[in-house]
């Protein structure tokens, strides 16, 4: 019975913070610069998002250029939101579980929320870039015409904010890649 109490003791998330004081929190500095940079990645793409909107006269007709035209753009808009938010209430778990005497397997929580906010950005991210692409090039194919060369701004507002999203997709990136090496680290038994 206790060998087993032992390797109880040892278990996965007691093994990635049994380490020194000062790794300890390089590595609870770095979660939580990531969190914030992924915050204001997505707050920025939000914001140049919400703001892309350009109108033109065409041969007498007004055509307008919004991103609540493409479901790929509201989706990448949605996913924006959903990880602002979430990166903010991931930064308040980050505190609580930092403290002592918590329990230290709610670190896997914040993982399986790190992964979840990282698949639905590169999802997004897919997506939008995917519209992008055939409103700047087009696609000859299928005979759809390249829009960005009439609505420059526009389409230039939609690739910033791309580009935003996948830095905060990149941050989450981060976020799961750290966590797994402190655990590869401090391997299990």
């Amino acid at each position: 019975m206790a060998p087993e109490t032992a390797k109880e003791q040892n278990s996965f998330p007691e093994r990635i913070l049994a380490v020194s004081g000062k790794s300890r929190k390089r590595f609870l500095i770095a979660q939580a610069s990531l969190r914030v940079l992924a915050f204001v990645s997505a707050l920025i793409a939000l914001s140049v998002m919400l703001t892309s909107d350009e109108s033109i006269v065409l041969f007498g007709i007004n055509f307008r250029a919004h991103y609540s035209y493409a479901s790929a753009f509201r989706f990448l808009l949605g996913a924006d939101a959903v990880v602002c938010g979430f990166s903010l209430l991931s930064l308040i778990l980050l505190r609580l579980v930092s403290r002592s005497g918590s329990n230290p397997r709610n670190y896997f929580f914040l993982f399986l929320h790190d992964l979840a906010m990282m698949v639905l950005m590169i999802s997004a991210c897919a997506a939008g870039t995917a519209i992008g692409y055939v409103g700047r090039y087009g696609e000859e194919k299928m005979g759809w015409v390249a829009l960005c060369n009439r609505v420059t701004r526009f389409c230039n507002q939609v690739s910033v904010s791309v580009v935003f999203s996948y830095l905060a997709f990149f941050c989450y990136l981060a976020l799961t890649i750290t966590f797994v090496h402190k655990l590869s680290s401090h391997p299990l038994e």
